[in-house]
């Protein structure tokens, strides 16, 4: 394999914020470039394939991006950590490979893990990969999970989609003793679920490896069902296609730690015309899962007539995945009231977390959280909070806890927010936002680290601290909107919180990943 020799340590930006209940406060320590120069260089790599319509301006293919990343952080060996990220993306879908990246001396430095058998770019049969995800079981196995795709649609299904599917790998927990991973160390790829008939996408996965038994990993996604002669507008966050559309949720598990997973069952279907979006699976201090996801309802007639609605809503099971309740209609969280951003410079879209959300749970308590982006406080997009210390039972009012100042202009946009609960129960969540825009040149962009140690429903208990930036998210890929992923990684090792996240860089580098860590200060 190829190993990823550019490790970048820069300046330390140590920001410390005092807490507003006495607590420790938090620093963030050097930040390191983990990705560099794409390694997908050589055929079959295809330069050319889906190309289709490009705006003026735009690239069809972002060589050298790598963009919308995941990590994980060792259960047991704070010192490994895990990252995945889309390599060299396409302004129309996907990438040409999921790429991941290694370390063994706590983020210090990385070497680069290439799937086999995926994209052609890796040996394997299909054009593209994307939504990659990663999670260790608690024996140190890593499990992968990527949807896989073809871009061109099927001869009679103008508007429908190519063949696709999600597939899993896995890397055992010995692998990672001297910090590279080769292709032989992976896993064959096993296909859980394929659509090749043009009228579906299965899209938006995740996976979440079982935290008490390393027996068990489960998969959530959502199967977008289109009949024929529809077409998706990826531009309205609705997602519409006639009265046969809908977008269920769709559930697989191993119960053998990756050998052989079930075949996809359908965890919820909101009916025709209505779709899910963004599953995540999280499990708390007991044992019991949650699948979060949102839950957009164009019209149901069993629910008030509900018409043009974001919920974020969950359902669970005691049983490791066997049942799921409640038996109808979910539990809704909260309303989320989608919040586009615009580029204050130029008005142009960027593409970001808008319908999509993350959930984090506190294993010691089983205390709940969710942040997403909402417009509901400012009339433009900041993040929203809510919490359930009582297994998702009641929840607090959704409350504003990013601190960019509002000035009523583009400039106090925030946005792709990313959760996560540290061993001594503190929360803290990430986001970037443009407050550092200046006229000319690009649009600078920065990446921000709020935290919490308790009475989190209060705003007036988050502090805030810098994480990294200014950079010009004007720069990142140009996929129906500037983008740096339809999500970021954050996780933790102890008390110390582990963002992996994108920036963009310049032409020739249009955006790159980054590691960080923020911890309390001593």
């Amino acid at each position: 394999m190829r190993r990823c020799s550019l490790l970048i340590a820069l300046v330390a930006l140590v920001v410390i914020a005092a807490d507003p209940a006495g607590a420790v406060p938090f620093a963030t320590g050097p930040v390191t470039q983990v990705s560099g120069a794409s390694s997908l260089t050589t055929p079959p790599c295809s330069a050319t394939q889906g190309e289709g319509t490009v705006l003026p301006g735009k690239q069809a293919l972002y060589v050298n991006s790598e963009v919308e990343p995941w990590v994980d952080v060792h259960p047991t060996d704070p010192n490994v950590v895990a990252a995945m990220w889309q390599q060299d993306r396409w302004f129309n879908g996907g990438a040409r490979a999921n790429v991941g990246a290694v370390s063994i001396d706590g983020g210090a430095t990385w070497s680069e893990v290439r799937f086999p058998d995926i994209t052609q770019c890796d040996g394997g049969p299909w054009d593209r990969a994307s939504d990659p995800w990663i999670s260790f079981s608690p024996n140190g196995d890593l499990h992968v999970m990527h949807l896989v795709l073809d871009i061109e649609t099927l001869p009679g299904r103008p508007g429908g989609f190519g063949p696709n599917g999600m597939a899993v790998q896995k890397i055992e927990g010995s692998a990672f003793a001297d910090g590279i991973i080769d292709t032989g160390e992976i896993s064959e790829p096993i296909l859980i679920a394929s659509e090749d008939n043009g009228e579906g996408l299965h899209d938006k996965n995740s996976m979440t490896a079982d935290p008490f038994d390393s027996d068990f990993v489960y998969a959530v996604w959502d199967l977008l069902d289109l009949p024929a002669g529809a077409a998706i507008n990826p531009d309205r966050g609705v997602f519409g296609g006639g009265l046969g559309f809908k977008g269920a949720a769709l559930f697989s598990r191993t119960t053998d730690g990756g050998q052989t997973w079930s075949e996809p069952k359908v965890l919820y279907n909101p009916g025709g015309v209505n779709q899910t979006i963004g599953n995540q699976i999280v499990v708390d201090d007991d044992g019991t899962l949650y699948d979060f996801f949102n839950e957009i309802l164009n019209f149901r007639n069993d629910d008030g007539g509900a018409q043009f609605e974001f919920n974020l809503s969950f359902k669970l099971s005691n049983d490791r995945g066997e049942r799921w309740r409640p038996g109808g209609r979910p539990v809704r969280v909260a309303k989320i009231v989608p919040a586009p951003v615009r580029d204050p410079d130029t008005n142009e879209p960027h593409r970001t977390a808008d319908v999509i959300f993350d959930v984090a749970s506190d294993l010691s308590t089983g205390a709940l959280y969710a942040v997403w982006q909402d417009r509901r406080f400012t009339g433009r997009s900041a993040i929203a909070f809510t919490m359930s210390i009582d297994g998702g039972s009641t929840w607090t009012t959704p409350a504003r806890i990013d601190k960019t100042p509002v000035t009523g202009t583009a400039n106090d946009q925030t946005f792709l927010p990313a959760v996560d609960v540290a061993d001594d129960g503190t929360v803290g969540v990430t986001y970037y936002d443009f407050r550092n825009n200046g006229p000319g040149g690009g649009t600078d962009t920065d990446h921000w680290f709020v935290h919490c140690h308790a009475a989190c429903s209060n705003p007036a208990n988050w502090e805030e601290g810098h994480v990294d930036g200014p950079f010009d998210a004007r720069q990142a890929p140009f996929a129906n909107g500037y983008f740096l992923g339809d999500y970021v990684g954050l996780d933790h090792a102890g008390n110390v919180f582990t963002p992996f996240f994108t920036e963009g860089l310049s032409p020739a580098d249009p955006s790159s990943q980054f590691y960080a860590e923020v911890a309390p200060a001593p």
